[in-house]
C-alpha cells in the first residue's frame, strides 16, 4: 500500500499516511484539493486533486457509485434525498474555485544559502524604504502640528503638550512601519521584502516552505537580540553553516536563493550579482563619506587653534 505525505498549512511535510487516511482528512476539511501531496515514485509534489480518481478507490466508508458526469459519490449519500440536495457535488470532484498559485515546495535539491553580503545589501535597501516611509509620515505629522501650533498661538493656547504627544507618536511610527513591512512581505507569496527580491533571496521555514505571519512576527521581534548583542547576531550569518543569523535561529527560518526549494534549483546563483555589488559600492561610499565628515568635524577645529 502506498504511503502518502502532505504539506500542512505552514508547508511543513506531514506523514506518512495511507490513502484511506488521506481521504478522511480531505472529507473532514483538514486538507483541501489544493493541498500538495507526494509519494514514492513521484518526481514532484502535486495537488491532491490530480489523484481524485485514485483516492476514490481508497475510501473506506462504503461502496462508491459513478454518476453521469463521471464523478464518484458514496452510495449511502447518493440515496439520501436530503444529503443529495444539501451536497450535490461529489467530495471527489475538483473544486470550481481558482486554485492557489502558491509555489510548491520541492525537497531534495541543492540549496544555496544567502551569504552575509547579499543579506547586508538587502537590509540596506529595506532600511532606505522603511526610512523613507517613516520620514513621509513624520513630515505629515509635523505639518499637522505646525498648523495646529499657529492656531493655538492665535487663540493664546499652550502647544507644548500637544507637540510632545505628536512627536512621540511620530517616533513610534518607525517600529510600526518596520514591523508591518517585514511581517507582511516575508509571509507573503513572495516570501521576501523588496530588498531581498532585488538581490534574489527569500525567507523560508526550516522545511523550505513559506512562513506564516506569526512566525514572521517572531522573526522580526528576534532582531532585538541582534541589537542587544551589538550586531554580533547579524554577523553570525557570515560564519554559521546555513548562513543563519541569531534571529533566524530563534525563529527557525532560513534565508536562501529565490530558486531554492523549487523545481529549478539549477537557477540558483552563488555569486553576488549586479544589484548586490551596486548597493555595496554605494553603501560603502556613503559610509566612507560619513567617516570622513566625522574626522573633518574633529580635526578642523583642532587645527584652527
Amino acid at each position: 500500500m502506498s504511503e502518502w505525505y502532505y504539506a500542512d498549512a505552514a508547508n511543513a511535510r506531514q506523514g506518512p499516511v495511507d490513502a484511506a487516511a488521506l481521504v478522511r482528512l480531505r472529507l473532514q476539511g483538514q486538507l483541501g484539493w489544493e493541498t500538495l501531496v507526494w509519494r514514492e515514485g513521484m518526481a514532484d509534489w502535486r495537488p491532491m486533486r490530480d489523484f481524485a480518481a485514485e483516492l476514490a478507490q481508497a475510501d473506506d466508508r462504503g461502496p462508491l457509485l459513478s454518476t453521469a458526469d463521471g464523478s464518484v459519490v458514496d452510495a449511502g449519500r447518493a440515496t439520501d434525498p436530503a444529503t443529495a440536495s444539501a451536497e450535490p457535488a461529489s467530495p471527489y470532484a475538483p473544486p470550481t474555485a481558482a486554485v492557489s498559485g502558491e509555489p510548491a515546495v520541492v525537497l531534495g535539491g541543492e540549496v544555496v544559502y544567502a551569504g552575509f553580503w547579499k543579506r547586508f545589501a538587502a537590509l540596506t535597501i529595506d532600511s532606505f524604504i522603511i526610512g523613507a516611509a517613516f520620514y513621509a509620515v513624520f513630515f505629515a505629522l509635523m505639518l499637522v502640528v505646525g498648523f495646529g501650533s499657529f492656531a493655538a498661538l492665535d487663540g493664546g493656547g499652550a502647544i507644548g503638550t500637544g507637540f510632545a504627544v505628536v512627536m512621540t507618536l511620530g517616533y513610534l511610527c518607525y517600529p510600526v512601519i518596520s514591523g508591518l513591512y517585514y511581517v507582511l512581505m516575508e509571509s507573503s507569496a513572495q516570501q521576501a521584502t523588496l530588498g531581498k527580491l532585488a538581490v534574489g533571496i527569500k525567507v523560508v521555514g526550516a522545511q523550505g516552505g513559506r512562513i506564516g505571519r506569526g512566525n514572521a512576527l517572531g522573526r522580526w521581534v528576534s532582531h532585538l537580540l541582534c541589537y542587544f548583542t551589538v550586531y554580533i547576531g547579524y554577523l553570525m550569518a557570515a560564519f554559521t553553516e546555513r548562513k543563519q543569523g541569531l534571529h533566524d535561529m530563534v525563529a527557525s527560518t532560513l534565508v536562501v536563493d529565490k530558486w531554492a526549494y523549487t523545481d529549478r534549483p539549477d537557477l540558483q546563483r552563488r555569486e553576488l550579482g549586479v544589484v548586490t555589488w551596486i548597493v555595496l559600492i554605494i553603501g560603502g561610499g556613503l559610509i566612507l563619506l560619513s567617516l570622513l565628515g566625522i574626522v573633518a568635524a574633529v580635526a578642523i577645529p583642532a587645527l584652527a587653534r
